[in-house]
């Protein structure tokens, strides 16, 4: 059952940076009546009247004003138009508001520093592009600022680092909203992997990677992909790529910016993800195939990285009747 938070509104600025904006467009504006869901309503909200100019020489004017983001269960602040400028209070006041009444909000790049303007983020974990976090650590100490992350979920308030980074918690959001399935379409359509590897921690779960089919390590991670019931080590790995474990350990590293271990146990929750949301399967049985071993370990793991229980992600994403 899709989230109560799925009314989005994403804020238009003069100066509106044009490329986080259109990252929220396509991931919650457009349609898409082939996943058999109620997909979130959209709308686009200006923080003042007038035509807005984007960056790269687009004008736009939006439908909507301030004021229609009370009514918005997400509200999205894509970018800001320069760092060190104030945001305009009655936008400050309205989001406030917003998260007062229990809305989400979410910020792209830049837009961390308008979240935190609010003082909302204030003892509370964030990120921001890694150019700004300086400025953004000065501005703003008493916020968690968390500088090697692609983005920080803190409930109703969640950051994402640079640009590119915003379309990972845009999918990140997705996969809470809609569970493991639907986002999973959607970053079909988008030709991009549900979640993306890297070499910075991350407060969610993982998902596969693309291989590089010219990489070596491409077979060797489909294998372990079809096979991740059985016990999976590091040497294993390494034989099969006819590699040392050092040199193994590197490449991968290289390649997908995590271990080999943290890797493993990402793609065994998303399987897990899978058999909770298509199956009626006992989390004993599900634990066993995905090769966590109990279902105590697959609990342990599931909550670090979903930040819930496995029964609960069943209640909230099946489609299984029995």
């Amino acid at each position: 059952m899709p989230s109560p938070q799925r009314s989005v509104a994403v804020l238009a600025y003069d100066g509106l940076s044009t490329f986080e904006f259109a990252l929220a467009v396509e991931i919650f504006g457009l349609r898409r009546p082939e996943l058999g869901v109620r997909w979130y309503d959209f709308k686009v909200c200006a923080i003042q009247p007038g035509p807005l100019r984007a960056e790269g020489g687009v004008t736009m004017q939006a439908r909507h004003g301030l004021r229609a983001i009370e009514s918005a269960g997400t509200v999205i602040v894509p970018g800001w138009r320069h760092e060190l400028d104030d945001p305009p209070p009655a936008l400050l006041a309205s989001l406030r508001r917003a998260h007062a009444r229990g809305a989400r909000l979410v910020s792209i790049c830049s837009g961390a520093f308008v979240l935190a303007a609010t003082g909302l983020l204030d003892g509370k974990r964030a990120t921001t592009h890694w150019r700004y976090t300086r400025l953004f650590a000065a501005r703003f100490p008493r916020v968690k600022l968390m500088p090697d992350v692609l983005y920080v979920d803190e409930g109703q308030l969640l950051t994402s680092a640079g640009s590119a980074a915003g379309l990972d918690l845009c999918m990140h959001i997705v996969r809470k909203d809609y569970g493991a399935a639907i986002a999973n379409e959607v970053a079909r359509r988008l030709v991009i992997a549900p979640h993306r590897e890297g070499g910075q921690a991350q407060f969610v779960t993982e998902a596969v990677a693309p291989s590089d089919a010219g990489s070596p390590l491409s077979p060797v991670l489909d294998w372990a992909l079809q096979n991740l019931r059985e016990p999976i080590s590091v040497r294993r790995l390494a034989r099969r790529a006819a590699m040392s474990e050092r040199t193994f350990c590197r490449r991968f590293f290289a390649q997908l910016g995590t271990s080999p271990a943290r890797w493993l146990i990402g793609q065994r929750v998303i399987a897990a993800q899978r058999l909770l949301e298509t199956s009626a399967l006992l989390v004993e049985t599900i634990a066993e195939r995905i090769g966590m071993g109990s279902a105590a370990n697959l609990r342990h793991h599931f909550r670090a990285q979903i930040c819930t229980t496995p029964t609960r992600y069943r209640q909230s994403f099946s489609t299984s009747k029995g």
